[in-house]
């Protein structure tokens, strides 16, 4: 029995579907495409920020006004967005909040009012800074399970 080499035509190499795939770049690709959807998963868009915001401002007393008419439009619109405008009328002091993306109205307050917002956004700020310390230095990791060697607890120090 005589084995004959089959023509090179019908020979087969196998060759991996992509060849510029290799494992090391395929891992690379994996984990920047799951860090890219970790980031961003965190990040809260401008709408979400003015509307948290928007929610401290109801609470904190000012009223909302909606620009529903073309002369309140065109008002809303000459005002800068999502900032606080002091005006002044006679003594007293009015804040103007102008959101036109959102919910298209205009927020004002007295001084009360925004004296009620600073100090929950400045209530925020000292729990938030308070929960990542508390975080930060918790230690719930479990050492023990831990084969340090050398370099453990009982070291060479």
């Amino acid at each position: 029995m005589t084995m004959h080499p089959l023509p090179s035509s019908t020979v087969h190499i196998e060759r991996p579907p992509f060849p510029s795939m290799s494992p090391t770049w395929f891992r690379f690709c994996l984990i920047t495409c799951i860090s890219v959807c970790i980031a961003l998963s965190g990040c809260q868009t401008l709408a979400q920020q003015v509307k948290d915001k928007e929610d401290l401002l109801a609470a904190a007393g000012f009223t909302v006004q909606l620009a529903n008419t073309p002369e309140r439009v065109a008002s809303l619109r000459a005002l800068p967005a999502n900032k606080f405008i002091p005006k002044t009328k006679g003594s007293d002091l009015t804040y103007l909040y102008a959101d036109p993306v959102v919910c298209n109205c205009l927020y004002v307050g007295d001084q009360t009012a925004f004296n009620a917002y600073k100090k929950e956004v400045f209530t925020r700020n000292i729990v938030n800074e308070q929960q990542l310390t508390a975080e930060t230095y918790s230690d719930q990791w479990d050492w023990a399970g831990w084969d340090w060697g050398a370099w453990g607890p009982r070291g060479w120090w």
